[in-house]
């Protein structure tokens, strides 16, 4: 199959339209037509239809899109890296995923540490959820991505491989002037009587996890869109939440956290496909463990005047959260 008929479908996929489509593809509406409507022929499936506002693909479309766009993207990167071989440089841009708190956190840091150490370096950060991440190592849209193995956990690929970063211990943040601010760390069971907001599955299920061992219920009554939304509902007073150790140097100035006796912990892992690895991946890992190892960002507890208590690493040997 050519590839520039599966280039053709895709981008009708993306844009939802033929002429849209060809347009961007500098071909005519009739080529792209014609393009898609053999490949339906060689595959025996129709793979679009047309709907009030363009086209959309079918069951069968959207299977193939899916594993088109996957061979796509290896096919560019091939390229891209013979090309860099014949030319003896390496300007291929660092393309970084990692999950909001750790994007706000430990990745920054990191990356401005391997920018000291290997100079100039093209690099984008994309946040997502953990498995978002992960199909995007595998699709090709990312080089490396900072994940966790938070609920629901992580999924082990024979593409992709995992290393293990650290451990996380989580916190509460709390609004300023919250009875238990400056009481820390506290028993889960002290919280019982508290609401508390989350902004995704995954968060809330770590949360009533560790409330079950604790022999409580937690009540998330509120759910944000996001973490930003999070943190705004803690400030003016709503609820309470659980958040990553990790985000406390970044954290807002009108919250403050308080850590938590035996705290739920996630392990935090770097991904990066087992082909084609960029160049400065690997540097990437050694800076983002030293970021975690070390004793400045992730478990100080935040304070509105940066003032902090100290809350240590978690013991090497204690498992990660799954």
């Amino acid at each position: 199959m050519d590839l520039t008929v599966w280039r053709a479908f895709v981008t009708v996929c993306r844009v939802g339209s033929l002429s849209a489509a060809a347009a961007e593809l500098h071909h005519t509406q009739s080529a792209v037509s014609r393009q898609i409507a053999g490949l339906e022929r060689q595959l025996g499936v129709p793979l679009v239809e047309r709907h009030a506002r363009g086209v959309r693909p079918t069951a069968a479309g959207e299977v193939f899109r899916r594993h088109a766009l996957a061979t796509l993207h290896e096919a560019d990167r091939a390229v891209r890296a013979v090309r860099d071989v014949r030319d003896g440089v390496c300007d291929r841009p660092l393309a970084i995923g990692a999950t909001p708190s750790l994007a706000a956190g430990i990745v920054p840091e990191a990356v401005r540490g391997l920018l000291k150490q290997a100079g100039s370096i093209r690099w984008s950060l994309f946040p997502g959820l953990s498995a978002q991440l992960h199909g995007r190592v595998i699709a090709g849209d990312l080089d490396i991505a900072v994940v966790t193995d938070a609920p629901p956990g992580l999924t082990v690929d024979p593409r992709i491989e995992q290393r293990f970063l650290g451990l996380d211990e989580m916190v509460v943040v709390l609004p300023v002037g919250h009875p238990r601010t400056g009481h820390g760390p506290v028993p889960l069971r002290s919280l019982a009587d508290q609401t508390w907001v989350e902004d995704n599955d995954g968060s809330a299920a770590l949360l009533r996890r560790h409330a079950a061992r604790a022999g409580i219920s937690a009540d998330i009554d509120l759910t944000a869109a996001d973490l930003p939304g999070k943190l705004a509902l803690v400030a003016t007073g709503h609820a309470i939440a659980l958040i990553p150790g990790v985000l406390t140097s970044a954290l807002r100035a009108d919250v403050t956290t308080v850590g938590l006796v035996d705290p739920p912990t996630r392990g935090i892992y770097t991904i990066t496909p087992r082909h084609d690895a960029h160049p400065s991946a690997a540097s990437l890992h050694d800076r983002l463990a030293a970021v975690l190892a070390s004793d400045r960002p992730a478990r100080a507890a935040h304070k509105p005047d940066g003032t902090g208590t100290r809350h240590l690493h978690a013991p090497a040997g204690r498992p990660p959260a799954e």
